[in-house]
């Protein structure tokens, strides 16, 4: 179970880390650019770190293309979240139909050419949408943290395999959202 008012601390990170993850233009991996970002209790901050200092080194058109190469031609890079899970089955559709209403009841529009379960629109949703405090939170986001989770878990582990500083931009978000899950209290023994 996230907790959720945690979850909702780190809103201004989920806008940092969908503007990494979307087509690269113009991105800033400035240390004092993350600093902002990701203080430093921020469960993220030193994988952030790390992908910028990666990331630095490279001018924008390197930078596109190392993101074609990850994203747009290694099948197991996808940032399509449920794609690992049913590629093109059709409980994919179901449950990108699922992701779109979770968007719209909290206001959302979902553009026309772009997938409900592309990781950058998620973390955007994460990011603008005001969805504390509403009641519908708590059953909605069980379905979208399960596609997180899923899809996230294969994602790092496809970008460790290529060596990829993006990996260090996932494993901070993956960190982030375990930073999140609620502990459950231990069980008393009585007797």
């Amino acid at each position: 179970m996230i907790d959720h008012r945690k979850l909702y601390t780190y809103k201004e990170s989920f806008g940092f880390f969908a503007d990494q993850l979307i087509w690269p233009e113009n991105q800033d991996f400035s240390r004092e650019t993350i600093e902002a970002v990701f203080g430093a209790d921020h469960p993220a901050r030193h994988h952030v770190l790390e992908f910028g200092a990666l990331m630095e080194p490279f001018d924008g058109d390197e930078i596109q293309e190392m993101y074609t190469a990850t994203f747009d031609f290694e099948k197991d890079c996808a940032l399509y979240m449920t794609w690992f899970k049913f590629e093109d089955a059709r409980e994919r559709g179901q449950m990108l139909a699922k992701l779109k209403v979770l968007y719209e009841m909290y206001g959302l529009e979902m553009p026309d050419e772009e997938l409900s379960d592309y990781l950058p629109i998620i973390l955007e949703f994460l990011y603008a949408a005001e969805w504390l405090g509403d009641p519908r939170t708590p059953d909605s986001f069980r379905i979208l943290m399960a596609v997180l989770e899923d899809g996230t878990y294969h994602l790092v582990k496809a970008l460790e395999k290529e060596e990829s500083p993006y990996f260090h931009l996932v494993k901070g978000l993956r960190e982030t959202f375990k930073a999140c899950i609620e502990q459950e209290a231990p069980a008393h023994e009585h007797g």
